[in-house]
């Protein structure tokens, strides 16, 4: 079977609730679990990622709207995929074998590991375990007289080290500062308890169902969870399930792939993708993998926060712009939420035939939505 790039960008960009109109009641963690998680960021150039990311597939979606879900409801937990993200609890039973991965890796890396005395994860644990939730913030407030030591890293490492191995856990956060609890109080005591391997089929199962399709590397990535070797022995178990196909590029070239079970019927209920023009996040999930996007799409891009300024092609944070199935350019726009304004400062088109009138309204427009996911007022364009 092969399938024209036209379908493979249709087919992506629905398995990422990105074309259908992002209205109607708005309901997080319904987006949360379709996407599987959604990745944490500290930088807030508008908003920040992760609340950019459940606003473009609802733009009713506000800021406040996360917290409950971790604080009050516990129906969310945070921990670590490809980077911090955000997973339904619902998901836990599948993930505790990535607590133990985590333990291992971090345990043994030389970042980590002259940090982790037993003492000092000790110390730590107990003061948690007496007196409740804690920031790092905690630590260096209580430990002045013994500076040199705390003022640094150790507490830090540990802390991070023991919430990567799930022993702690976050239970909220004030602002974007997190507070550490014991797992125990944070994770539903009657949470299944499933094998290794129950787990790694669970995890793959569920990336190829919001992949869509892939390879076994992509299936292996999307949560980083598995290894080669366990995707592998995964897919020799699915041989009835799993079909391959020939996806299309959109240079032409042609890619032997797994696709999900059901790929006929979502070929066939494929609807036109919405055509209201949308920024996207750097670190949305659709086009997190830069090679994968610009197979798919042709669309080349790459953020540059950390490249100097001065060999920067683009600009510190800039956004994709798409637009049905294609990314028509991208723009760099900053929120000053103390004046209520959201200011434009570059725009850059994919090809200049694309810049007419009846998108450049469709942007301001997209604009003023995106202002008011940060509570701003006014759009200005202060072009340079």
């Amino acid at each position: 079977m092969k399938i024209d790039n036209q379908t493979v960008r249709a087919l992506w960009l629905t398995s990422h609730g990105l074309t259908q109109s992002p209205t109607g009641p708005c309901d997080p963690l319904a987006i949360i679990k379709g996407l599987g998680f959604v990745q944490l960021d500290t930088i807030q150039v508008v908003s920040r990622a992760h609340h950019h990311i459940l606003w473009s597939r609802n733009q009713n979606y506000r800021e406040s709207m996360l917290d409950p879900l971790l604080r009050d409801q516990r129906q969310i937990f945070e921990h670590f995929t490809h980077d911090a993200s955000i997973l339904p609890m619902s998901f836990l039973p599948m993930w505790r074998r990535q607590f133990e991965r985590k333990r291992r890796e971090v345990g043994q890396s030389n970042w980590f590991g002259k940090h982790l005395d037993a003492s000092l994860i000790k110390h730590i644990m107990e003061r948690i375990t007496i007196e409740g939730p804690l920031s790092t913030q905690d630590f260096i407030a209580k430990t002045t007289a013994n500076k040199k030591m705390w003022a640094r890293p150790p507490h830090k490492m540990v802390l991070d080290y023991l919430w990567y191995a799930g022993d702690l856990a976050t239970t909220y956060r004030e602002g974007f500062t997190k507070f550490y609890d014991l797992a125990e109080r944070v994770f539903p005591e009657d949470a299944p308890r499933l094998t290794d391997r129950q787990q790694i089929h669970r995890l793959c199962d569920a990336a190829i169902f919001r992949l869509g399709f892939g390879s076994l590397g992509d299936i292996r990535n999307f949560w980083a969870a598995c290894d080669s070797a366990e995707v592998s022995a995964w897919a020799k178990t699915r041989k009835g399930e799993l079909i391959e196909v020939e996806i299309e590029y959109a240079d032409k070239s042609v890619a032997q792939v797994y696709a999900a079970h059901d790929i006929y019927d979502r070929i066939q209920s494929l609807k036109t993708p919405n055509t209201r023009l949308r920024i996207l996040n750097p670190f949305d999930p659709a086009i997190r993998d830069r090679i994968r996007l610009h197979r798919l799409f042709g669309f080349d891009y790459k953020v540059e926060m950390f490249v100097p300024e001065a060999k920067r092609k683009w600009g510190y944070y800039v956004y994709p712009m798409l637009e049905g199935h294609k990314f028509v350019g991208r723009i760099e726009v900053k929120g000053n939420r103390k004046s209520g304004v959201l200011t434009v400062t570059n725009m850059w088109f994919e090809k200049e035939r694309l810049k007419t009138p009846k998108r450049l309204e469709r942007i301001h427009a997209e604009l003023t939505r995106f202002a008011k996911l940060a509570s701003l007022d006014r759009v200005e364009f202060q072009m340079t």
